[in-house]
């Protein structure tokens, strides 16, 4: 049963929430450059057409892609291992998206994480190639035995900052991620055009405007793109 917020008249001004919860790739940070290069090498290294590869990509762990496409198991943890090592190495080219920084320094520590598909390694290069805080909390493939849409993460994310998940605000961009988000019973914003094709019944351009202080989200000076 999904419990993502169903808006209504004035109520985009202000969600009231005790904690956000980031999505990181897509939503604070733009790593598509990265994760194209990476991909793509890693695809042509197998055989395989790098645009379908990059397709299936986004929202997963690497782990999950790397089992979809590497039909012989003895071989995924080399497949594994070499993703994840291309994947830091493109991190240089990851930059903060619109908003994300004003967002994320106005909010205080104990108030918000980021869950994201990536590993922990790959989650840190890219936030600071972005020159974006470490997160108080940060849950990433390496902390979950499910990754999205399972909501696993996001369950975590918001026990380790104390909050019951209904209490919180999950931002992403990819269908994956707004399923998990519902799945915790979060309430669900999607960011980005990218984010149109999810479940999620309000979505920003991006993070500019947004404003958390005394446990209410106000989304009255962002872009809405739907909702």
């Amino acid at each position: 049963m999904s419990h993502s917020f169903d808006p209504a008249p004035g109520l985009l001004s202000g969600i009231p929430c005790d904690g956000l919860l980031f999505d990181n790739d897509g939503v604070l940070v733009d790593s598509d450059e990265g994760v194209g290069l990476a991909w793509s090498r890693w695809a042509r290294d197998r055989g395989l057409v790098p645009e379908d590869v990059v397709a299936l990509v986004h929202g997963r762990r690497s782990a999950d892609t790397v089992a979809l496409l590497v039909p012989d198991p003895g071989q995924r943890a080399a497949a594994l291992a070499e993703i994840d090592r291309l994947e830091v190495e493109a991190a240089v080219t990851t930059a903060a998206l619109p908003g994300a920084r004003p967002l994320v320094d106005g909010l205080p520590r104990d108030r918000w994480a980021v869950v994201t598909s990536g590993v922990t390694a790959l989650a840190r290069a890219r936030l600071a190639a972005a020159g974006l805080p470490a997160p108080p909390v940060l849950v990433t493939a390496d902390d979950v035995s499910h990754g999205k849409p399972a909501p696993d993460g996001y369950l975590a994310a918001a026990a380790e900052l104390g909050f019951a998940p209904q209490r919180t605000v999950v931002l992403e961009d990819s269908a994956a991620g707004a399923r998990a988000g519902a799945a915790a019973g979060a309430t669900v914003i999607g960011v980005g055009e990218r984010s149109l094709t999810t479940d999620a019944r309000i979505v920003v351009r991006d993070l500019r405007g947004l404003v958390w202080r005394e446990g209410v989200l106000d989304l009255s000076g962002a872009e809405v793109l739907r909702g």
